[in-house]
C-alpha cells in the first residue's frame, strides 16, 4: 500500500511538472512568434493583452487542480510568463526628428568609392537596398527612386552616403534604380512614373523621393520623406552658389506621398530629353491646389557630381510648348497613361536595379 502510494505521489508530481513546462514553453513560443509579427499596433496590442489574460487564467486554474506541493512552482513559472510578455512590448513609432543625426555632412567626390565598401559598411540592408529600423516602427515607408542611364560611378557616391543618412533617418526604406535600356533618347519623367508602379509591386510604400544620381546632400536634418505638401529637397544646390534658382524650381530631388502623386497623375511622359519636365510638374501642383513645402537653405544643401551632359539627352526643344499646355494635357499624360516593358530586374545587396524599355519618341 506504502508502495502505491508512493509512486501515485511521484506520478502526480512528473504530470504537474509536464504541465509547469508546458507552459514555459507556450510562453518563450509566444515570444518569439510574436517578435516575427508585422502586424499594426493596435492590433498587437490587443493580441497581447488577450493571450496574457489567458495565460494568467489558465495558470490560476491548475493551481486549483494541481496539489498546494506545487503552488511554488506554479508562481515562478507565472513569473516567468509576465517577463517574457513584458519583453515582448509592441514598439513605439520611432521619434521625429530622428534623435541619431548628425547635421552638416562632409561630401566629396576626390576619392572612387567601391561597391564592396558599401557593403560592408551597411551590413543591415536587405536584399534590393531595403532598410527598416530595430528599435521602433519607421515613420514612412519611403522608395527612393533614381532615373539612370550610364551613371556607374555617380551611383557608387549616391550609395555611399545616402544609406547610412537614410539609416540614421530611421526610415522603412528601399532604393530603386531605374534604368533605361538602349540608346533612345533619355525621359527621365518616364522612369520616374515607372519607378513608382514597380516600387509598389513590391511593398506597401507611401512616400515616394526621386532623385537624380548626381545630388547628394549635405546635412542629413534634410529628411528624405514626404510632409502635407509635395516636397522640394535639393533647394541649395553648390551649382546655383546655393540658392534657389527660381521660385518654381522643382528638380533635383523631390519628395510625393502617394495620395500627392496621383492627386497629380504621376509625371508626364511625353519630355524626352532634358529640361521641361520639372516645370511641368510644378504646374501640376498648382493645378490641384497644392504648393511646394522646402527645408531651409542652410539644411537643404547638396553637391552636385559635375559631369557633362549625355548623349542622348539633348535639350529638349519640345518643352516649352508642352509646360504652356500643361493643365490640357495632365489628366490623359501621367501614370494613368504610362506603358513600359520591363527587361531585366538585378537584385542587389544596396539597390534594385529595373531596366526598362519605355519607347521612343514620336518621330
Amino acid at each position: 500500500m506504502g508502495d502505491s502510494t508512493l509512486n501515485f505521489s511521484l506520478l502526480h508530481r512528473t504530470c504537474s511538472l509536464v504541465v509547469i513546462l508546458c507552459i514555459v514553453h507556450l510562453s518563450v513560443t509566444l515570444f518569439y512568434y510574436l517578435r516575427t509579427l508585422d502586424l499594426r499596433l493596435s492590433f498587437v496590442q490587443n493580441q497581447q493583452m488577450q493571450v496574457l489574460s489567458d495565460i494568467k487564467n489558465s495558470t490560476i486554474s491548475l493551481e486549483v487542480i494541481i496539489p498546494k506541493a506545487t503552488s511554488s512552482a506554479l508562481k515562478n513559472a507565472n513569473n516567468f510568463v509576465l517577463n517574457v510578455t513584458e519583453k515582448a512590448k509592441v514598439l513605439e513609432k520611432c521619434p521625429d526628428p530622428s534623435p541619431i543625426l548628425v547635421g552638416p555632412l562632409r561630401v566629396e567626390f576626390g576619392s572612387s568609392v567601391s561597391l564592396d565598401v558599401v557593403r560592408r559598411e551597411n551590413p543591415r540592408l536587405s536584399s534590393g537596398g531595403r532598410y527598416k529600423p530595430d528599435g521602433c516602427v519607421a515613420l514612412q515607408k519611403v522608395a527612393m527612386i533614381i532615373p539612370f542611364r550610364n551613371r556607374e560611378e555617380h551611383l557608387k557616391y549616391w550609395l555611399y552616403y545616402l544609406h547610412p543618412i537614410l539609416q540614421r533617418q530611421q526610415l522603412d526604406y528601399g532604393v530603386y534604380v531605374i534604368n533605361q535600356y538602349g540608346d533612345e533618347t533619355f525621359n527621365r519623367a518616364k522612369l520616374l512614373n515607372v519607378g513608382y508602379a514597380e516600387a509598389l509591386k513590391e511593398y506597401d510604400y507611401d512616400c515616394f523621393v526621386f532623385s537624380d544620381v548626381d545630388l547628394i546632400p549635405m546635412d542629413d536634418r534634410n529628411t528624405y520623406k514626404c510632409y502635407s505638401q509635395p516636397r522640394h529637397l535639393s533647394v541649395s544646390m553648390d551649382k546655383f552658389g546655393f540658392k534657389l534658382p527660381y521660385l518654381q524650381y522643382f528638380g533635383g530631388v523631390s519628395s510625393m506621398s502617394k495620395e500627392q502623386y496621383l492627386k497629380i497623375n504621376g509625371f508626364p511622359n511625353n519630355y524626352w530629353g532634358w529640361g521641361g519636365e520639372d516645370d511641368d510638374i510644378f504646374n501640376r501642383l498648382s493645378a490641384r491646389g497644392m504648393s511646394i513645402s522646402r527645408p531651409s537653405a542652410e539644411i537643404g544643401k547638396c553637391r552636385m557630381i559635375r559631369h557633362n551632359r549625355d548623349a542622348k539627352n539633348e535639350a529638349n526643344p519640345q518643352r516649352f510648348n508642352r509646360i504652356a499646355h500643361t493643365r490640357q494635357t495632365m489628366d490623359r499624360d501621367g501614370i494613368n497613361s504610362l506603358k513600359y516593358e520591363v527587361v531585366n530586374i538585378e537584385k542587389d545587396q544596396l539597390f534594385t536595379k529595373i531596366t526598362v524599355d519605355v519607347g521612343r519618341p514620336e518621330r
